[in-house]
Order: C-alpha cells, then sequence, then structure tokens
C-alpha cells in the first residue's frame, strides 16, 4: 500500500498570519513538520496558496504544490494537491502545518489503520489523565471523541463526552475513560475526493467540527491511539511556549 503525506499550509490565518514560516529554533515551522513526516513517508508535500511558502519549501529542499486560495478547510486542499500528482496512492495523509512536534510513531499508527481493509478514514486519539485535570477535559478547544467496539468514531464534540451521570466533575476522570481528538488524518485516496464533494452538515455546523459532516453522511472513522501530547501553535503566544520547549 502506498502513503502519501500531504501538508496545508496557507500564510493568511486569522489569528497568527505568516504562522508556516515563523522561525523555530533555526528552522521555520513548516520545515520541521515537513522533516518530521519525511522520516516515515518517502513521498510528503507541502499544498500552499502562498508564493512565499511555496518558495520557502523549495529553498530547503522540499516539495510543493501551488493550490487554489479558496478552499474553506485542508481537506479540501489536500485534494487538489493529490490530483495535481503524476503518481497514484491507496492513502493520502494529512498533517497539519502547525504541528512541528509530530511524532514518527503517531504517523505509523495511522498506516497501521489501514491494515484493517474497510477502513476508510483514519485519525488518532489520546486519552486523558487524571493528572490532565477537568480544566483541560473541560476545554473547548480540545475536542473529545467516543468510539465503538471497533475503535471507530462515533461521535466528537467541543463538549465533555461521554456525561457522566451522578458524579462531581472533579472525579470524573477517574470513573471513565476520556479521549482527546489528534486532529491527523489518513483517507483513501478515493474517499477524499468524496469528502469534498460534500456539503456542510448541521452537526459540522453546531460543533464547528469538519469531521462530523463525514459521520453524518455514512463514512467511517478508524481511531489509532496515541501517548504522544501534540503541541499545535495557533497564536504567536503558543509559539513563545513552543519556543522554550525547543530551547
Amino acid at each position: 500500500m502506498r502513503f502519501v503525506g500531504i501538508i496545508p499550509a496557507r500564510f493568511a490565518s486569522t489569528r497568527f498570519p505568516g504562522k508556516p514560516l515563523v522561525d523555530i529554533g533555526g528552522k521555520i515551522m513548516i520545515q520541521r513538520v515537513y522533516e518530521q513526516v519525511s522520516k516515515v513517508l518517502a513521498d510528503v508535500y507541502v499544498a500552499t496558496d502562498d508564493q512565499r511558502i511555496f518558495d520557502a519549501v523549495l529553498a530547503f529542499g522540499g516539495k510543493a504544490i501551488m493550490t487554489s486560495d479558496q478552499h474553506k478547510s485542508g481537506t479540501d486542499r489536500c485534494y487538489e494537491a493529490y490530483s495535481k500528482l503524476s503518481e497514484n496512492f491507496d492513502v493520502v495523509i494529512n498533517v497539519q502545518g502547525d504541528e512541528p512536534f509530530i511524532q514518527p510513531e503517531q504517523i505509523e499508527t495511522l498506516k497501521a489503520c489501514f491494515e484493517t481493509s474497510n477502513t476508510e478514514i483514519a485519525t488518532l486519539a489520546k486519552r486523558f489523565t487524571e493528572k490532565d485535570g477537568f480544566e483541560a477535559l473541560d476545554n473547548p478547544n480540545s475536542p473529545k471523541l467516543v468510539v465503538n467496539k471497533s475503535d471507530e468514531a462515533m461521535y466528537f464534540s467541543r463538549s465533555i463526552i461521554p456525561f457522566r451521570r451522578g458524579a462531581e466533575t472533579a472525579d470524573w476522570l477517574s470513573l471513565g475513560s476520556y479521549l482527546k481528538h489528534v486532529g491527523i488524518y489518513a483517507y483513501r485516496a478515493d474517499v477524499l475526493r468524496q469528502l469534498t464533494l460534500l456539503e456542510q452538515s448541521p452537526l459540522e455546523i453546531s460543533e464547528s467540527l469538519e469531521q462530523l459532516r463525514w459521520l453524518e453522511n455514512g463514512f467511517r472513522i478508524k481511531v489509532g491511539y496515541t501517548d504522544v501530547e501534540t503541541v499545535g501553535i495557533d497564536t504567536p503566544e503558543d509559539l513563545e511556549k513552543v519556543k522554550i520547549l525547543f530551547a
């Protein structure tokens, strides 16, 4: 089975313009993400709508594809980039361009999800621990998910799921298992094309979570598990914290 990694990266981020080009320990962020993914995948491309990002990727020896500036999601940008490749791949892995700490073993876990022949889409989850505390569990910027007995996603939410009736919130983490969604995806190539044709769905609009559109339309999402804590960079404040980690 052939895998290709595509890293969507745009310059005009609302909360952090120019984010892919910021310096982290002597390398720009998109380079750090690219190098991490390249440790596992032989074929990796940055999909961007900005000439500055395109040129920067070529400058460090990476591969980049120019895409439309009209895309509303990284999934759409991934599919356009994939459609421009001269080779065919079985699975497209979508790695966010603001995850410089993405680990090779996380990508390997995603790949392993496709050892099951009926896997259409795969993503990752990390279990909350008691050490994380209720505040982390309750954070709406950290989506949660629940899975069935086949480790397929049943629902994603910014609220805490499942709700634990009759117990104090301080005890929830000790009484049950809660999963944090790690926003990296892999799709069979033919499924990725189908996803880009779907209209926004009511649940997606309500929670502002694109993956709910896929579930509402009957697609199955296989879930792999990771113990690695991801560190995304959404704001300049996040960048300063990451710089401390690199230092």
